[in-house]
C-alpha cells in the first residue's frame, strides 16, 4: 500500500515538473491549464497550483505589469485591444487578465467570451484569459496575481489587468501592477463630477480616448484640463508626474505615445529603485493578505465554530450576548480544539 501510494506521489510530481516544462517553454495550453488549477477552489487543485507556482518562481518577475481601468463607455476592450495589436506588432509577448469582483456576486464573468478582442485573441503572441468565474474578493485577487506570475514564467514580457467590475477593483488592480492607466472620454468636467478622487490618485497616467474625427479638438481640451487637474493631486509614484494623453483606438493612434510614457516610467523607476521597491511592497500586503484569508478559512472549517456559530447568531439577535462577547467565547473555542 505504501509502494503504491509512493509511485502515485512520484508520478504527480513528475507530471507536475512536466507542466512546468511546458509553461516555461511557452506551450500556451499548458498556461490554460495551469491557470485553471489556480481558480479552481477545490483543495487538491490548490496544493497543484502551489507546487506548480513554486516550480515556476526562478522564471517569472520579467515583465512590465500595466493595470488599465476606465469610466462606462470609455472603449476599454478596443483599447486594449489596439493596444496589445500595436505591441505585438513591437515584437512583444501580450497576456490580458481580468480583475472582476462583481462576478463574485453572480459567479460569472463579465470578461466571458473573448469576442470582444477577436483579433488580438488570434494572435499566437497574445493571450487572453477572462476573469475568475467566483470565489470572495481576496480570492479573485489571489487567482489574478498567481496568473500574472504563471504568464511571466510562459515568457509574457507585457501584462495587461483589465479592472471589469467597479469600485473596489482599482485598489485591488493597483496592488499588483507596476502602472496604472485610467482611459477616460472627452468633457472632463462632467465625467469628474461621477468620478472619485481616489481613482484619479491611484493612476500613473490618464488617456482619453476616441481622439478621433470631429472629436480630436475635444480630446486634446480635456487632456488639457486633466494636466491641470493631477498637478495638484497627490502622484501615484513618487517622483512620477502623472500627465494625460490622447488616442484613438478604433484608428490604432496614439499607442506609440502611451507605450513610449510606460517605457519612460520603467526606465525612470529601476533607475530610482522605486520600480523594486514598489514589488517588495506589493509581495508584503499579498503575504499579510493570504494570511488573513487563510486563517478566516482555517476558523470557519472548523467543526466547533460551524455547529456554534448558529446558536450565537440568535443569541445576538435576542441581545442575550453582545457581538464582543460572542466573538471571545467563538474564538476560546476555537483555541480549545
Amino acid at each position: 500500500m505504501a509502494s503504491k501510494k509512493r509511485k502515485l506521489v512520484k508520478k504527480a510530481d513528475t507530471d507536475l515538473n512536466k507542466l512546468r516544462d511546458e509553461i516555461v517553454n511557452g506551450n500556451r495550453t499548458s498556461l490554460a491549464k495551469a491557470i485553471t488549477l489556480v481558480e479552481s477552489n477545490a483543495e487538491r487543485h490548490f496544493q497543484q497550483s502551489q507546487e506548480v507556482l513554486q516550480k515556476v518562481m526562478p522564471h517569472t518577475g520579467n515583465s512590465i505589469r500595466i493595470g488599465i481601468t476606465g469610466v462606462p463607455g470609455a472603449g476599454k476592450s478596443t483599447f486594449i485591444e489596439a493596444f496589445g495589436l500595436f505591441l505585438v506588432e513591437q515584437g512583444k509577448k501580450v497576456a490580458v487578465l481580468a480583475v472582476d469582483p462583481s462576478s463574485t456576486k453572480s459567479g460569472g464573468s463579465i470578461l466571458g467570451d473573448k469576442t470582444r478582442m477577436e483579433q488580438l485573441a488570434r494572435h499566437p503572441r497574445a493571450f487572453i484569459r477572462p476573469s475568475p468565474s467566483s470565489g470572495s474578493l481576496g480570492g479573485v485577487h489571489r487567482k489574478t496575481r498567481e496568473s500574472i506570475l504563471l504568464c511571466e514564467a510562459a515568457g509574457f514580457d507585457v501584462i495587461l489587468v483589465e479592472t471589469v467590475g467597479v469600485g473596489q477593483s482599482e485598489g485591488l488592480v493597483r496592488d499588483m501592477v507596476d502602472f496604472f492607466l485610467l482611459l477616460v472620454l472627452t468633457g472632463a468636467g462632467d465625467e469628474l463630477q461621477g468620478m472619485k478622487k481616489g481613482i484619479m490618485e491611484l493612476v500613473d497616467t490618464i488617456v482619453v480616448n476616441k481622439a478621433d474625427g470631429e472629436n480630436v479638438k475635444k480630446a486634446k481640451k480635456t487632456a488639457e484640463e486633466y494636466n491641470q487637474i493631477l498637478h495638484f493631486l497627490q502622484p501615484a509614484t513618487p517622483s512620477w508626474t502623472p500627465s494625460a494623453l490622447t488616442c484613438s483606438s478604433l484608428y490604432y493612434e496614439g499607442m506609440s505615445d502611451v507605450w513610449s510614457q510606460i517605457q519612460t516610467f520603467q526606465q525612470e523607476m529601476k533607475q530610482s529603485g522605486f520600480f523594486e521597491q514598489r514589488r517588495n511592497e506589493q509581495k508584503e500586503k499579498w503575504l499579510d493578505a493570504s494570511l488573513k484569508m487563510h486563517i478566516e478559512r482555517l476558523f470557519f472549517q472548523q467543526a466547533i465554530v460551524k455547529n456554534n456559530l448558529p446558536l450565537y447568531r440568535e443569541k445576538i439577535k435576542k441581545d442575550e450576548l453582545s457581538v464582543s462577547k460572542a466573538v471571545q467565547e467563538l474564538i476560546e473555542l476555537y483555541q480549545k480544539t
